[in-house]
């Protein structure tokens, strides 16, 4: 599992306002599009990874970075992500953080619990299910810098790197060495 203590000590960055404005005309659709093949990908590395959900593997998910102009819509079973402006209604639970908190979740690097006690995560709905999805995540030891430069082919390799160094930037440096990996 990673550790939790390998993030910075202090609070992780948020997005700048006038940059979250910025974002807002943005179209959802290649975001969708490219986080959906991220999402494929993580499944298809780790097969269970969902499974690991139990009763709630028919739950859907908004998650709201609260630094961003839009949300996201996670459904484990079949596998798929949605972009959206808002949050629908009917969800069975919302997961609200700024965007580097919800990244260094993903990865393990900082601990949820802290989190919600510092009101910096705030968690709404059916929290079983909330922490079923945690420790699916949890188990499959996620690389977001793997994860994402895998959809780009021969040119995964130098964007590997470019993600490592946006991450160490952003949540933190793993502690792990590729050849670790």
């Amino acid at each position: 599992m990673n550790d939790p203590s390998a993030a910075s000590s202090g609070p992780l960055p948020t997005i700048p306002p006038l940059v979250a404005l910025a974002m807002r005309p943005l179209p959802l659709l290649p975001l969708q599009l490219a986080l959906g093949a991220v999402l494929r990908g993580i499944h298809r590395r780790n097969p269970a990874i969902f499974d690991r959900l139990g009763v709630h593997a028919r739950a859907r998910f908004g998650i709201r970075p609260i630094d961003l102009p839009f949300a996201f819509v996670v459904e484990a079973k079949p596998p798929r992500l949605s972009v959206v402006r808002e949050l629908p209604q009917g969800l069975d639970a919302r997961i609200s953080a700024s965007l580097a908190n919800l990244l260094a979740l993903l990865e393990g690097r900082v601990d949820g619990d802290a989190l919600m006690f510092s009101r910096e995560l705030v968690v709404e709905g059916d929290v079983e299910a909330v922490l079923a999805l945690r420790n699916a995540i949890d188990d499959a030891q996620l690389d977001l810098a793997t994860e994402l430069s895998s959809l780009f082919g021969p040119l995964g390799a130098p964007a590997r790197r470019v993600f490592d160094a946006a991450r160490g930037h952003v949540i933190g440096s793993s502690g792990q060495s590729e050849q670790s990996r």
